[in-house]
């Protein structure tokens, strides 16, 4: 076994080359670390297209770190030396790699972030950088508030980052948001465009034939999977939102219509998370 500087583990929502846990990655003598563990997948029944949709996109990333030099070990959930869960998979990937350094960018669960810094090992944790509010920000803002309310914490944000402000701070068009702008019925006749639909490839069959074995007794079926699972195929949603969804979106975000289960909507968030 190779031995490594820095182990770098990399979690299922978290494929992204920003990532603050890679900055400074060196091809040369740091490995990044991927690993699909039962305890994820299982410990509440998510739906098979979502198991899905993490471990193709997973695999997806793998490959794309490989491709541009930077060393890879994956662990797929039916390899015979998968212990099942990340704790464990990080304890012997350390055992085996022996790196002098071990990288984490902080967790969106807060379960899986208290099982990995108490799984034994020294690491080191990152913030993630991909949000605009840190912990410590938000920490900050929700002290001493009897009521954490999205609208008011929106508008802090609104102000940070200066997103749609005029030049005293004060809201463009007036007002901080147009609500009860958005909520109009759709009117008979008006037709939303055909989603935007990713044909699985070799690597997501793969995926899909791996999850249709092993979670039997998860709700859902998996045969309308569609989802964008790299890079490309995210930007060609959005892009095809922008191109044919985004003028009515406004308008009919809260609207609901038989047989329409997409309306206008963009169908960014999975690929977002």
């Amino acid at each position: 076994m190779n031995m490594t500087r820095r182990l770098l583990l990399v979690l299922g929502d978290q494929l992204s080359f920003n990532l603050a846990s890679l900055h400074g990655l060196d091809p040369q003598s740091d490995t990044v670390l991927l690993a699909e563990v039962m305890e994820e997948a299982s410990h509440v029944p998510h739906h098979p297209q979502k198991i899905t949709l993490i471990f193709s996109a997973m695999r997806h990333f793998a490959e794309a770190l490989q491709q541009r030099g930077i060393r890879v070990q994956y662990v797929r959930l039916d390899d015979p030396e998968n212990t099942g869960s990340l704790p464990s998979e990080l304890r012997r990937w350390q055992a085996l790699m022996q790196p002098d350094e071990i990288h984490i960018t902080e967790c969106g669960d807060w379960r899986l972030e208290q099982s990995l810094k108490d799984c034994g090992l020294a690491i080191q944790w990152h913030c993630d950088s991909r949000f605009l509010c840190t912990r410590t920000e938000f920490s900050s803002w929700a002290k001493g508030k009897k009521q954490l309310r999205m609208e008011f914490f929106y508008r802090e944000m609104r102000r940070k980052s200066r997103l749609l402000l005029n030049g005293d701070g004060s809201p463009v068009g007036g007002a901080w948001n147009f609500d009860a702008e958005n909520r109009k019925a759709l009117p008979k006749g008006v037709r939303p465009p055909a989603p935007a639909r990713f044909t699985p490839d070799a690597i997501t069959q793969d995926v899909l034939a791996l999850v249709a074995k092993h979670f039997t007794s998860h709700y859902g079926a998996l045969d309308t999977f569609d989802y964008p699972v790299t890079h490309s195929d995210a930007r060609a949603l959005w892009e095809y939102f922008l191109d044919w969804g985004l003028a009515a979106f406004g308008d009919y975000q809260d609207a609901m219509a038989s047989e329409e289960p997409f309306l206008f909507h963009a169908r960014i968030s999975a690929a977002l998370n």
